[in-house]
């Protein structure tokens, strides 16, 4: 990974951080999730008629990598009916990058050397300790966990699709328009479906937040995604997941929250990642 790769995937880290920061405006979980996905595909719409039509092999990826995504917003919605914060999001982001690499090797002949795969072991340690000292104290519960886990699964799956299937489009910015449009249209569904029409109204005074929020996710996935076609796909998405770093910066910086000890051992633990994937 050359050096501008690296510093791209530490910025999509922290506007993904900082756009998870920015949607906690009071509104429930599902709904700030919808809402992030819907301002994202007006983000998408807007740069539509820059981007053309994607090619026919770019299509199954982009159908398959949007039902994931929904399958991953539904599952982190109710994962965090079980858990804190602290605890489901560094769970879900952290093992992610774990099974994407094992996939890689095992389906798509990936070759990670072994600084490589160290850095991202440490990541993925210092992210799980993160998340067993983020929850405030509170015991980890096995609905938490398994919640938390099967997010895992679709982060990774849909990580994986589109890494791939934006290599296969040949076109970065074609792919992440047409993505963020499918996924955005697959939450309308959903919203549609569960909660009805009325829901829209509740989000009448966030839509300012929402829309900085989805502009801040387009970008942010969309850096990782070109990423993705510059460089191995497993350490693309070990090192976009310092995101849970980013996340604890902002907590401390902004929100003024407290650093207990063992977050900052799980932060430098994530930082030695860093350091260990670059010397691969």
């Amino acid at each position: 990974m050359t050096t501008p790769v690296l510093l791209a995937v530490l910025l999509a880290a922290a506007l993904h951080a900082g756009w998870n920061a920015l949607v906690k405006v009071g509104l429930d979980r599902l709904l700030a999730i919808i809402l992030i996905q819907l301002a994202s595909m007006l983000a998408a719409l807007a740069l539509l008629p820059f981007a053309g039509l994607p090619p026919k092999v770019a299509w199954p990826w982009l159908a398959f990598s949007a039902v994931l995504h929904v399958g991953y917003n539904l599952a982190l919605v109710r994962a965090y009916r079980y858990g804190d914060l602290g605890q489901v999001y560094p769970i879900a982001r952290g093992t992610s990058p774990l099974l994407v690499a094992l996939v890689s090797m095992a389906l798509f002949d990936a070759e990670l050397d072994a600084p490589t795969l160290a850095g991202i072991a440490l990541l993925v340690a210092g992210i799980w300790l993160m998340a067993l000292r983020g929850g405030g104290g509170l015991r980890l519960r096995g609905e938490t966990l398994a919640w938390a886990l099967t997010t895992s699964v679709f982060i990774a799956a849909y990580t994986l699709a589109d890494g791939y299937g934006a290599r296969a489009a040949g076109d970065v910015l074609v792919y992440v328009c047409w993505l963020f449009l499918l996924d955005g249209l697959g939450m309308l569904l959903v919203t549609l479906a569960l909660r009805g029409p009325g829901t829209f109204r509740a989000f009448k005074p966030y839509w300012a937040a929402g829309l900085g929020g989805g502009v801040m996710s387009l970008a942010a996935y969309g850096i990782a995604i070109w990423a993705m076609t510059q460089a191995p796909v497993a350490l693309v998405s070990a090192l976009r997941e310092t995101s849970v770093l980013f996340a604890l910066l902002i907590a401390t910086l902004w929100l003024k929250e407290p650093l207990p000890p063992g977050r900052l051992l799980a932060g430098a633990v994530i930082v030695a990642g860093v350091i260990v994937t670059r010397l691969g």
